[in-house]
């Protein structure tokens, strides 16, 4: 792998630095060879693009002549290949959508959690039974 130094054009178009603190924060790594940052960022920079030249291929972004955040999340939920990448592009949803979304889960919640407690107290009543029957 050819050395990046200031003068010469770059080879990748990511910073190396940035690079270089993210694979630090993993507790597992002590040291990073120079070859090594360099290859992560020359793989993250081609994972970009192909993830960007599909998500414009197969999105609505072709027929406005732009990709969009939409066509990525699209390509995220839809493609198998990039399902891993679900929860950090989700859709977008409006706020009062997200907002009703929460208020069913609660209630859902709330039933749920009234169906374990009449459990609890079923299960208990039966022990009872069963102690008294002795």
């Amino acid at each position: 792998a050819a050395r990046l130094s200031g003068g010469e054009n770059r080879l990748v178009s990511l910073p190396l630095s940035r690079i270089r603190v993210i694979m630090k924060s993993s507790p597992e790594v002590s040291s990073i060879n120079q070859d090594a940052l360099f290859l992560t960022a020359k793989a993250t920079e081609l994972f970009v693009q192909y993830l960007a030249t599909y998500s414009y291929k197969h999105g609505r972004g072709k027929e406005k002549n732009a990709l969009t955040y939409s066509d990525l999340s699209h390509t995220a939920e839809e493609c198998e290949t990039f399902q891993f990448l679900a929860d950090i592009l989700p859709k977008k949803i409006l706020a009062s959508k997200y907002l009703k979304m929460l208020e069913k889960e609660k209630r859902d919640g709330e039933v749920g959690e009234d169906d374990e407690e009449e459990e609890e107290e079923e299960e208990e009543d039966e022990a009872v039974d069963q102690d008294v029957g002795s």
